[in-house]
This record gives structure tokens, C-alpha cells and sequence, in this order.
């Protein structure tokens, strides 16, 4: 019987996986105090040939009579426990067969057999072949004591429709639950409006609505995902049947690298800022990788600066952060105001969809995380010189060390002690040490923009910050410099090799680990009739007359201003140089993986393989199913056909069906909103950068495509990161889809003296390659001349 027959209350973390979904979940919530009618699981082993055993059915006859003692004309409900029933994937709700009212041992032997059986029914397997899950069906049953309900009911904890967490929406029905399930009774609806649980319904159920909030909100927090619960109602007394999580919401398939987090809830994403960076599809060790950082960096549990995953491609979550403003009464169209220069701006029509925190519970939440966070960004502001002195010299022993890995147990060291706490440590510098620094920068730059206007406000920062100093400039700079014999071709790989297009996607090899790459971006420098250092010199002439024409107007001030225009130009240098360095740290994550691949005699199909799968396998764990790799594999490839998504997106986005819509927007995407067609003959964006020209357009893909840009053309792409700075000097402006005044194409536009428009939304779809326009950097604006 031993291993056959388990309580609620007896059983083991490990034995409720045996024990199936309802099971389990039953278990669970009994043992962790939640009111749930008592009962026990009828394990697999249980079973053989088909049927049960002798000394199964015995404990079973023993059970039931213990509860037969406790419970006076006990009758029992009979349910299926399907090893994949009640998960994420599939809830298999009403496919297996259940059998309530058993009163005697003979009707719950024959319910039991019933039940056992239900798992070979046609109405399984098509569904097991429809939700893509193994039709060989091992099956846990439970036996649970029956309750006489007076009010039956279910509850969404989220509205399944829309995705909007701000209301649970529940019905019920008085009487057994089986009415509601079957229909033969009419359902009464209501919703529990968070936070706090207000009661919107019928009178009759009022008075028991807040007890099943807190009973609902406490399971969906703890189990970490939406639930669909099942409830009664006895003597007054709320009993909790079942939760599962709700299928119908899901993102998507892990295995199968099917991820959309659109899909989980009504949000707002948006990825003007790590969309820049990071602008391939990741594979899915990219993507896990990410992931694991942001949750390092999180200050709140669920809620990660760069958690979203859309189809392969990163976006943020800003719903999240405006929640937790506005739960302190803080607007958040006023931190989005704030946020714009960073995140772009939010088109009016767009409605932030807010999270309904409650202020106490954040408090209780975030309390510990807070103040660690306040500790861990002390250090990086205090630490980061030593931390930019010493990361190459790092990342070259550490390569070193993980190429001369042998086994498993070594790179699995490696990675525990050495590799992993560097990637934690220089997260945190990249993104706070020059926090206070950047603050300095954009306040001094409004101040200056109403004083002189936008565009001699970034002439005056420009030549107060000595801008040859700019790490996102150093690739540039430094050709010319190989070319005057001032720096080697190892030396310029040494400091630039990690910088490129891809340099968050670890499948893709650096720059540096091509020795025909710097021949060849040499060779193109040699036949561009412009170079950095050229315009750079244009620039200061430029920047200088703008500084000595503010003399003239504001000669009291001009000592004050000049001061604090150094100060603050510190903020972008130490944020590039720091990135530059985090970059090159989060590249030797690629030499790691591919040893791993080595080892597991598997290569480079190693970067289809999630963090956590590569270290379980190092720890002595198996590898992951040769049909889960094909199948992410497929999905990469899918989302690599799809045109760049917009940068803006609102509640739950399709991308395939988004790409079939031949009048799609591209800027952003609202499901609340009707669809449009933007007509205009110009677009509107950021201004990145002063400057007004004339020219044709050359719309590129990627900067591989650099050699078809010829001189004096406008360079039109999605996004530019500093893979596309090589050809900036080539360029007469530059125009982006995605991007806000701090981004990477408007600070190295500015400082190189070439007009910009950037985060225009829709320019790579509004614009070909041949068309004239105008572009006016200092405004923002891009006016279609001609076609």
C-alpha cells in the first residue's frame, strides 16, 4: 500500500508530481492551510494491467472509513488526476471523467475503474493531439470527500478576455457546482475589484467576497501565475475545490521557444531603449541570460526592467514600474513625461494599463529588495573606476581558463564562482553607477533648451564634454587612428573587438573574432571621402562659436554653466564606457557556452538551450529532448522572417497576423484601439540631433548592408546601435524607427554634427530607398518630399 495511496496532508513535494494536476494541487493547498474538503490520491502504481490492485483497494477501504468516522453520511466525489492535467498548457477540464456521489465501497470501486478508463477516450486523445501533449496518459486519482454546497462557483483572478489584472470576474450558482459547469442553472456574475477586493454583484454572495480575495489573491501570488478556482460555499464557511492556471492566457510553449508575453496580460511595452541594444531576434540562451539578469536586478518579484519576451525580440514592461508610481499617487503620464527621454514618448491615445498594487503591500513586497538595491548601487557608483580598469584583464583570463575546461564539474565551477558573480556585479555598474551623473546631464539639458533652444543646448554640452572621449565613439576613432600608425590592428581589436551589431546575441560571433573584419572596414574608411575625425573637428568649430555667442548673452553666468556643463558631461562618457565594458563581460558568455556545446559534443546548438538547462546538464543532469531543440530552432527561424515590431506595443500582440495586415502601423500597436492608416506625407520623432538637409534616402537592414549607403545619402533604419557608427560619416543624417534623445544613433549624431530624427515609429515602412526628403533634426521631423 506503501507509495499506492497518499492523504492530502501526507504527501512529499516530489510524490505530488506522481500525484498529477488536481492532486498536487490539492495538496498543496491543504497542506499549506487553504480550506480544502480532506481526501487523498490514488498514485499510478496503484494500477496494474489496467486494473486496481488488491492491496491498493484495501487502502483505500481503510481511508475511507477513517473519514466515514469523521463525517457522518459521508459521500464521496471521484476525479481524474491526469499526470498533465490542470497545468499551464492544458487543463484538460471535463476530459476525463468524474463521478460524484459515491456512498458506498462498491460505487467508489466501480468510479474509480470508470475514471481510470476515461483516460483511453477518443475525446482525450484528440485533445492531447490538439494541445500538443503525450496521449499515453498516467493517471492519479483522487478521492475527496463531497460537500453539500450551498453556493457553487468560479473565479478568474485575471480577465481572461483583455488580460487586465485590475478585476477578478467570477459567477456562482446555489446549489452543487455541477449546475454552473453543466448550465442547468443560470450563473450569477460578479468581479472583485483590485486592490482590495471591492464586491461588485449580487447581494446574496456579498458577504463572502472578501474572504475568496484574499483566499484567490494569496494562491495566485504564491503559485506566480493567473488562476482559475473553484469554490463552495457550506455553513458560511468558503472552500477552496480546485485552482488551476488559466490556459487560455498562457504565453506560449518554453519547450518550443513559442514565448509571447503579450499574451499574459494587458500591458504596455515598449522598446525604444534595450530594443536599441539588443535588436536581433535572441536565441533562447540570449534571451535566458537576460532574464536572469533582470531578475538579479528586480525590485519586485514578477517584475524584471527588460522581462519581456515578444516573439524572440526583448521589450520592457512599463506597466509595471508606472503601477508602483501610482500606488503612491504619483501620475503616471507625469514619470512617463519624465521616462521620455529614455523611453520615447507614448502616443495620447494610448492608455497605460496599470497594475492594481496596493501601497502596503509594495512596501512589504520590495522592503528588503529596496534596500539591497540602494546598497548594490552605492558600490557600483563608488566602484566603477576600478571596475573599468580591470574588466579586460578579467575577461582575458577568464576566456583562458574556460578554454583550457576539461569537464563538466570544472565549467560548472567556473561558472558558480568566477563567471556568473562578474555578469551580477557588472550588470549593476552598466545600469546605476552613472545613474546620478545622467540625472545631472538631462537637467542641465532642459535648463539650457529653454534658455538657447534645443539645438545650441546640445552645442554647449557637446563642447563642454571633450567628446573624443566617448567610448561609443572609440570604433570609429580608432580606424582613423590605425590608419595614422597610432594604434596596431591588435590593439584596436583588443579595445574594440567585443563592440558591434549583435553584441547581446551570444550565437553570433564579435567583430573581433574575424580577422577579415577590421581589413575590411579599413578598406572602406580608405574610399569614404569623410572620416570621425574630420567631423569631429567641424563639430567643436561649431560647438565653440555656439559657447562664445552665450558669453556675449549671459557673461554672469557663462563661469557657472561652463562648470557645470563639465560635471555633467561626465554622466554620458561614464555611461558608455561602462557599457562598453559590461558588453565586453557579457560576450565571454559566449565563449562559455560554446565549450559547453564542446563538451556536450553538441556545438553551437548549445545557444538553443536555455541557462538553466545548460547548468543542470553540468550539474550531472541529462540533455534537453532532440524534438524541443528542432522545435526551437523552427520558431527562431519564423521570428526572423517577421519585420522589425513596433516599438510601442498595448495589450496582446499577434506579429504574424500584424505582418499579414497590409496597412499595419509600425510605430505602435493598441489592441484597445480600432486599427488606422497614418496618411501623412511626414513623420514625427524625437529631434536627435540639430541640423536641416535635403537628400535621397537609403533604407537598410543591417549594417553588413553598409557598402550599398553611398556618400550623402540619408540613412534610414530601425534601430542603430553602435555596430552602425562606422557608417555615420558616410551618411548626410540619420533617421531611425526606434529611439529617444538619449539613444545611442542621437548621442553619437550629435557629437559627430550630422542631422537626426529618431524614434519616428514608422520610418522604415513610410519611406523607400530613392525617396527625397527633408530632415530636420532640430525639430524632429522628416518631410517626404517626393517618392
Amino acid at each position: 500500500m506503501e507509495g499506492m495511496v497518499i492523504g492530502f496532508g501526507e504527501m512529499s513535494p516530489e510524490l505530488r508530481t506522481a500525484a498529477g494536476g488536481k492532486g498536487g494541487m490539492l495538496s498543496m493547498m491543504f497542506c499549506a492551510g487553504y480550506p480544502v474538503p480532506e481526501g487523498f490520491v490514488i498514485l499510478p502504481a496503484a494500477f496494474e494491467e489496467g486494473r486496481l490492485t488488491e492491496l491498493a483497494w484495501a487502502g483505500i477501504q481503510s481511508r475511507i472509513n477513517l473519514l466515514r468516522k469523521k463525517h457522518k453520511n459521508a459521500k464521496f466525489a471521484v476525479r481524474s488526476s491526469g499526470l498533465n492535467e490542470d497545468s499551464a498548457e492544458a487543463s484538460f477540464a471535463g476530459e476525463f471523467e468524474t463521478v460524484l456521489n459515491n456512498k458506498s465501497d462498491e460505487d467508489i470501486l466501480r468510479s474509480i475503474q470508470t475514471v481510470y478508463l476515461s483516460a483511453q477516450a477518443e475525446r482525450v486523445q484528440i485533445y492531447s493531439s490538439v494541445k500538443g501533449v503525450d496521449s499515453a496518459h498516467r493517471i492519479a486519482i483522487v478521492v475527496q470527500l463531497m460537500i453539500d454546497s450551498e453556493i457553487s462557483g468560479v473565479l478568474f483572478t485575471i480577465d481572461s478576455l483583455t488580460g487586465s489584472r485590475k478585476t477578478m470576474q467570477g459567477n456562482f450558482v446555489y446549489g452543487l457546482g455541477e449546475q454552473l459547469v453543466s448550465g442547468e442553472s443560470n450563473a450569477e456574475a460578479f468581479s472583485l475589484i483590485r486592490p482590495g477586493g471591492k464586491y461588485s454583484g449580487p447581494v446574496g454572495f456579498k458577504k463572502h467576497a472578501l474572504r475568496l480575495y484574499k483566499l484567490a489573491s494569496r494562491l495566485e501570488a504564491e503559485l506566480g501565475n493567473p488562476q482559475d478556482i473553484e469554490w463552495a460555499v457550506v455553513n458560511g464557511k468558503i472552500y477552496i475545490l480546485q485552482s488551476r492556471p488559466i490556459t487560455t492566457i498562457g504565453i506560449g510553449s518554453r519547450d518550443s521557444y513559442e514565448i509571447n508575453d503579450s499574451l499574459a496580460s494587458d500591458d504596455l511595452w515598449i522598446n525604444t531603449n534595450v530594443g536599441e541594444s539588443i535588436s536581433d531576434v535572441m536565441t533562447p540562451l540570449s534571451w535566458s541570460l537576460l532574464r536572469l539578469l533582470d531578475e538579479e536586478h528586480s525590485l519586485l518579484p514578477g517584475h524584471y526592467v527588460m522581462s519581456g519576451n515578444i516573439c524572440g525580440r526583448v521589450y520592457s514592461n512599463i506597466s509595471r514600474p508606472l503601477s508602483m508610481f501610482a500606488a503612491f499617487g504619483i501620475s503616471p503620464k507625469t514619470v512617463l513625461r519624465k521616462m521620455s527621454r529614455v523611453f520615447g514618448n507614448i502616443p495620447e491615445e494610448i492608455e497605460v494599463p496599470l497594475f492594481p498594487f496596493s501601497r502596503w503591500e509594495l512596501i512589504r513586497v520590495t522592503g528588503g529588495k529596496f534596500f539591497y538595491h540602494l546598497k548594490k548601487t552605492k558600490e557600483a557608483v563608488r566602484n566603477a573606476g576600478q571596475f573599468l580598469q580591470e574588466t579586460r584583464t578579467w575577461c582575458e583570463r577568464v576566456t583562458e581558463e574556460i578554454s583550457m575546461a576539461k569537464t563538466r564539474a570544472h565549467l560548472a565551477d567556473l561558472w558558480n564562482h568566477t563567471l556568473w558573480p562578474y555578469n551580477v556585479n557588472a550588470m549593476w555598474y552598466a545600469l546605476e553607477a552613472p545613474s546620478r551623473q545622467m540625472q545631472n546631464f538631462e537637467k542641465l539639458q532642459v535648463k539650457l533648451g529653454k534658455l538657447v533652444g534645443e539645438e545650441d543646448a546640445n552645442h554647449l554640452l557637446s563642447y563642454g564634454s571633450g567628446s573624443s572621449e566617448l567610448e561609443s565613439l572609440g570604433p570609429l576613432l580608432g580606424i582613423s587612428k590605425v590608419l595614422k600608425g597610432e594604434l596596431s590592428q591588435e590593439q584596436y581589436i583588443e579595445k574594440y573587438g567585443h563592440r558591434g551589431p549583435h553584441e547581446f546575441e551570444l550565437s553570433i560571433p564579435a567583430p573581433g573574432e574575424d580577422p577579415a573584419w577590421l581589413e575590411g572596414k579599413i578598406a572602406e574608411s580608405k574610399a569614404s571621402p569623410m572620416d570621425g575625425d574630420h567631423l569631429l573637428k567641424s563639430r567643436y568649430h561649431q560647438n565653440k562659436e555656439t559657447w562664445e555667442r552665450f558669453e556675449q548673452s549671459y557673461p554672469r553666468a557663462a563661469t557657472r554653466v561652463i562648470r557645470k556643463m563639465t560635471s555633467a558631461s561626465e554622466g554620458p562618457k561614464l555611461r558608455e564606457a561602462v557599457r562598453s565594458e559590461w558588453t565586453r563581460t557579457f560576450r565571454v558568455n559566449r565563449q562559455f557556452a560554446l565549450k559547453a556545446g564542446e563538451l556536450a559534443g553538441i556545438g553551437e546548438d548549445i545557444f538553443f538551450w536555455y541557462i538553466d538547462e545548460i547548468l543542470a546538464w553540468l550539474s550531472g543532469g541529462s540533455l534537453p529532448a532532440a524534438k524541443h531543440l528542432s522545435a526551437r530552432k523552427e520558431a527562431y527561424a519564423k521570428y526572423r522572417t517577421l519585420p522589425t515590431f513596433p516599438s510601442v506595443i498595448r495589450g496582446r500582440f499577434d506579429p504574424f497576423a500584424w505582418a499579414e495586415e497590409p496597412f499595419r502601423r509600425s510605430d505602435y500597436f493598441d489592441a484597445s484601439l480600432p486599427l488606422t492608416h497614418d496618411q501623412s506625407d511626414s513623420l514625427k520623432g524625437f529631434a536627435g540631433a540639430a541640423g536641416r538637409i535635403q537628400g535621397s534616402v537609403r533604407v537598410l537592414g543591417h549594417p553588413d548592408e553598409g557598402e550599398q549607403l553611398q556618400p550623402g545619402e540619408i540613412l534610414v533604419a530601425s534601430t542603430m546601435n553602435i555596430g552602425w557608427t562606422l557608417l555615420f560619416p558616410k551618411a548626410a543624417a540619420i533617421v531611425t524607427d526606434i529611439g529617444a534623445p538619449l539613444s545611442h544613433a542621437a548621442i553619437v549624431a550629435r557629437e559627430l554634427g550630422i542631422p537626426a530624427v529618431v524614434g519616428c515609429g514608422s520610418a522604415t515602412s513610410k519611406l523607400k530607398t530613392g525617396d527625397r526628403v527633408l530632415v530636420d533634426g532640430g525639430r524632429g521631423i522628416v518631410q517626404i518630399l517626393a517618392e
